[in-house]
């Protein structure tokens, strides 16, 4: 048995260290399920038990431990800059400025509470681990990892992480408590709110929908599609049109008469001029049902040579009368503008003839076992890029040394703008839901055993002597009046839904398990239209703002 020995007591052996941290994580991620009251600790449970194993003595190599902790940070910010990319600047542009913005007052007031908490104390409190504490009453891993590197820079040898670890318990039970206040407040009805967020949802969705126009206006007869699509200075797919009791999938080049009936997919803004425009709109025909030998298919891109093409550039006039309808990227739907680039794992709903929509999958590959594969070059060249970015020190003028976006910056902005942009240069980024998730919980577990198995005696002994309570009771402040202040704000200046400022709290938060929480006011987990719009930035924000605090205030070394 001196070979089992030798496993659990060799400090220094990487094997020893590996098994730690699996059978840490593990057991975190089992308990983590469980839930008291509804709301459960989920992952973050890994952080307590690898802090637990560290008071008991579990001792691993330092150098071991840093590796884990930076790299799990890497990988967790940068498969998360992949999944939010495609999307983020399109729902930035529709809707998110409002929403944004009131983030960015959660966030700058968690900031100044904090300061104030700093000079208050008049150096009885460390910056740093008041802003650990900040950290993990805003539930910021990524936060507090740029935050350790910044500090490791600057020469701080203590570990901040017992601040995070003290305030964090506080920081979902604060959340539930700030929307029951809110709910009791302004005296919401749950039901009647759900009903109101899915008609305002109805009114100002720019997904694309479908209806039907008979052309009455004489001016138009004799016109070809693309004639009429110039004059009314609208865009619109006409998917199908009926003429002289045929159906077909008319190309821009068809020509229109009095009495057609068209199958029109357009944004909802466009409708009223295009019914106004061609003549009244027709409610009692469905040409996608009626009698046609037109079919409707959703193809999946999945040729490399697809990836970055233009809609323009597919010359859907050769395809005998195909039309692209729609285009779903990441869980989007977007309208088929002629310069909208598609992407590998993009679903393409098109109309057409049989034969002509089998050419159109056959171009576009439409093999999902392609999509399995992953695209291991344009990850690894994504995060060297990531690093190269997050190592630029960005100078700031007032500021007394420059700052920079580190291991969490870095990675999480060059994945999104590689996601996004990435097609253009025929880089192809795309991995499967599965995978991108997987590889993100590989990384924080990783992140937060590190961060329990090297801050685990720190935190007991806080506690012990009593400063951990006071971390707690600060924490929680620094928690709930934020959230306070933008619902506030939100609910009776903006006159937002309740189910969209509970997805705007957890966004602003980052916090996985605050989102559990809020999709579970409602069985159609209305909060995550509001979580995933604020989500992207606020991460960033956290991710640069302790640093910003640091490079102005903090001095000592």
């Amino acid at each position: 048995m001196d070979w089992f020995l030798t496993l659990l007591s060799d400090k220094s052996s990487f094997a020893h260290a590996l098994l730690a941290y699996s059978l840490i994580i593990a057991a975190g991620l089992w308990i983590g399920r469980f839930k008291i009251f509804g709301v459960g600790i989920g992952i973050t449970c890994v952080l307590f038990l690898g802090l637990v194993a560290s008071f008991l003595g579990v001792k691993i190599d330092p150098a071991i431990i840093s590796f884990f902790r930076n790299f799990g940070l890497v990988l967790f910010v940068f498969f998360i800059g992949l999944q939010v990319g495609p999307s983020f600047f399109s729902t930035l542009r529709s809707s998110g400025w409002g929403l944004n913005g009131l983030m960015c007052l959660s966030v700058l007031t968690s900031i100044l509470i904090t300061i104030g908490m700093y000079f208050a104390a008049d150096g009885a409190l460390p910056l740093p681990q008041l802003l650990g504490v900040h950290f993990g009453a805003v539930t910021s891993t990524p936060g507090l990892g740029a935050t350790q590197e910044a500090l490791h820079h600057m020469g701080y040898t203590g570990d901040i992480a017992v601040g995070y670890a003290c305030a964090y318990p506080l920081s979902i039970i604060g959340i539930i408590l700030v929307l029951a206040a809110v709910r009791r407040i302004y005296g919401i009805d749950m039901q009647k709110e759900e009903q109101l967020w899915e008609e305002a949802q109805r009114m100002k969705t720019e997904t694309p929908i479908y209806f039907h126009v008979t052309v009455a206006n004489h001016a138009l007869d004799g016109l070809t599609l693309r004639e009429i699509r110039s004059l009314i200075g609208r865009a619109f797919i006409c998917s199908r049109i009926l003429h002289d009791g045929v159906i077909t999938s008319p190309t821009a080049d068809t020509v229109v008469h009095d009495g057609d009936k068209l199958r029109i997919v357009a944004n909802p803004k466009q409708k009223p001029a295009i019914v106004a425009f061609c003549g009244e709109e027709d409610k009692q025909i469905d040409l996608a049902t009626a009698h046609s030998p037109l079919v409707s298919r959703t193809i999946r891109v999945t040729r490399e040579e697809m990836n970055g093409v233009r809609i323009d550039e597919l010359h859907l006039s050769r395809f005998d009368g195909v039309n692209i309808t729609r285009v779903n990227r990441a869980g989007v739907t977007f309208f088929p503008y002629n310069s909208l680039r598609i992407q590998i794992g993009d679903s393409l709903n098109c109309v057409g003839p049989t034969n002509a929509v089998l050419r159109l999958a056959a171009l576009m590959g439409n093999q999902e076992k392609r999509l399995e594969r992953p695209n291991v070059f344009a990850i690894f060249l994504g995060i060297a890029l990531g690093l190269i970015l997050g190592s630029i020190p960005i100078t700031i003028p007032g500021m007394p040394a420059a700052i920079k976006l580190g291991l969490a910056g870095g990675p999480l902005i060059a994945a999104i703008l590689l996601s996004y942009y990435g097609p253009r240069f025929h880089l192809v980024t795309y991995t499967t839901v599965s995978a991108n998730l997987m590889l993100r919980e590989w990384g924080l577990t990783f992140f937060l055993a590190s961060v329990g198995l090297s801050a685990g005696e720190m935190f007991f002994e806080a506690f012990i002597s009593g400063i951990g309570w006071l971390y707690m009771v600060l924490g929680f402040i620094i928690t709930t009046v934020p959230m306070l202040v933008m619902s506030v704000v939100a609910r009776s200046f903006m006159k937002l839904n309740f189910h969209t400022i509970a997805g705007l709290i957890a966004g602003s938060s980052t916090s996985s398990s605050a989102l559990s929480f809020v999709n579970s006011l409602s069985e159609k987990g209305l909060a995550v239209v509001g979580y995933s719009t604020v989500y992207p930035l606020a991460m960033f924000l956290r991710i640069v703002s302790g640093q910003i605090v640091l490079m102005l205030l903090y001095t000592a070394v």
